[in-house]
């Protein structure tokens, strides 16, 4: 644990707030205050840089699958630079420099990176555990950028139109505005840390919600137009390591698949659908024409039992929003006799679109003796010691483990319409569990998402039938021709991100 420093590492409660949306009116390649002019993007300086001035930030969890990952990763960086130094560059894991939950969203933990590395340093590099680097590419790539200036290095996404996920920033023009995928690997100068560390201690950052961190950091950066925008680079690339197409990166994704064993059995996992009588007839039966055939267990939850779908009523009321009295009769009828007893529950949506053979494979990575919790990761009021969640769109993975801890620590619903994955990601926070994030799961539909960042993945999950046709958009995104082909797709191809 770190102390002494200007890192908070403590966590307090926060309160429910209403998301609001806002309207940006600078336009996003704008150039202002602290930023580069179109001449310093094409400067080559060739200056000298040493490794030791890179500090490597994987972007790790907690869970013990994912350690192993960071470790890995941590380890080739390290040999890499034992090859080429003698002195090797600093390596952290995020997921170690602290107690403090919000340090995955970055911000927060700028003053510790700052104060710790400000004065011997010039650049921070972000990866993610999957994050292959080759080191000596990488140094060549940084050492032309002069590194006394304000930098914001990486691959850029772009929106094709505007979307819930980035609260409809740029509705106007979306594409305007570029931010870095995380899996490409992402950089600042050291210069542009102290100013956003001081930033960051002088004004909290106001947003209650963290959807997007990548979008979200890239808009803190730019600050209206009067911080730098993101400067894209060639080299940080997703191709795969082999690629013809890679031979110029510095950073790539991996073909070689992952050892985490065959995919856990379809008996091992009991699938919850939340449902209303109103919508019997309009959802419930996509999930019938698409990806229900692929459970074994499975039962719908309702406030109306219907003989003809089944749907199961709880004796919880239905409730216009937030759904926590039902997610919780779930919980328990899952640890109860009422139904066979699996490793695993998925609880989703009556909207949810998932790949049960592609989410097998996933599951084989971690251990159902853990309380482990997975899905897309949110946060809520993380600057000011708040707390993560798994949204409940993309499906929440719970091991039996995670559903038992939850339930006999006595944490309850406020409400029978409190949001339910929120009331969730405050008893994990309560119980110091993690919610493990996969950016496989999606809270909404594949449209809100920018074309590359969804070019090197298998999805496991999208949410939402608002203007889309589901059945097709399962069909293109989801479906697979056959089960062992998820499992080999999702292993084996350089686009998978567990």
């Amino acid at each position: 644990m770190l102390s002494n420093n200007p890192h908070v590492g403590h966590k307090v409660a926060g309160c429910l707030l209403f998301l609001s949306f806002f309207h940006i009116d600078f336009a996003a390649g704008s150039s202002g205050k602290g930023s580069q002019s179109q001449d310093d993007m094409y400067v080559i300086h060739n200056s000298q840089l040493d490794l030791r001035e890179i500090v490597f930030v994987i972007q790790s969890q907690s869970n013990s699958f994912h350690v192993r990952q960071a470790e890995r990763r941590k380890a080739d960086l390290l040999r890499q630079a034992h090859s080429l130094t003698e002195k090797p560059p600093v390596v952290l894991l995020l997921h170690s420099l602290s107690d403090n939950e919000g340090d995955w969203s970055i911000l927060p933990l700028l003053p510790y990176l700052s104060y710790s590395f400000g004065k011997n340093s010039s650049w921070l590099v972000f990866l993610e555990e999957e994050t292959n680097v080759k080191m000596n590419k990488l140094v060549e790539v940084l050492a032309k950028f002069d590194k006394n200036k304000e930098w914001f290095l990486g691959k850029p996404l772009y929106d094709v139109e505007s979307t819930i996920i980035h609260h409809y920033a740029f509705a106007e023009n979306p594409s305007v505005f570029k931010y870095p995928d995380f899996a490409a690997a992402w950089a600042l100068s050291i210069p542009l840390v102290v100013r956003l560390a001081n930033k960051v201690t002088d004004e909290p950052h106001k947003s209650d919600f963290t959807i997007d961190l990548k979008h979200e950091v890239a808009l803190y950066i730019w600050d209206n137009g009067k911080g730098p925008h993101l400067i894209a680079v060639p080299e940080l690339c997703t191709e795969p390591e082999d690629s013809p197409q890679a031979q110029h990166c510095a950073t790539t994704l991996s073909r070689e698949p992952l050892l985490c064993g065959e995919p856990v059995n379809i008996e091992d996992i009991f699938v919850a659908v939340k449902t209303c009588q109103k919508f019997h007839s309009e959802r419930v039966p996509v999930i019938k024409k698409t990806w229900e055939k692929d459970a074994l267990f499975l039962e719908y939850y309702s406030d109306h039992a219907d003989p003809s779908i089944p749907t199961i009523n709880l004796g919880v009321p239905n409730t216009e929003r937030g759904h926590c009295g039902k997610t919780f009769a779930i919980l328990k009828r899952f640890v109860s006799s009422a139904v066979p007893k699996t490793k695993w529950l998925l609880v989703v949506d009556d909207d949810t679109l998932i790949s049960l053979p592609r989410l097998q494979v996933l599951l084989s990575c971690y251990d159902p003796s853990e309380p482990v919790c997975l899905g897309e990761r949110y946060g809520y009021g993380l600057s000011q010691g708040g707390y993560s969640y798994i949204t409940g769109g993309g499906g929440m993975v719970f091991s039996r483990e995670a559903v038992a801890q939850l339930l006999n620590s006595g944490c309850k619903c406020y409400s029978d319409d409190a949001p339910d994955d929120m009331v969730l990601g405050m008893c994990l926070n309560a119980l110091d569990l993690p919610a493990t994030h996969s950016p496989l799961f999606h809270q909404a539909r594949p449209e809100d998402y920018a074309r590359d960042f969804l070019a090197h993945q298998v999805p496991i999950s999208f949410h939402k039938h608002w203007n889309i046709d589901p059945i097709a958009v399962f069909n293109k995104w989801l479906k697979d021709d056959l089960r062992a082909k998820a499992s080999d797709g999702l292993n084996k191809s350089a686009k998978t991100e567990l």
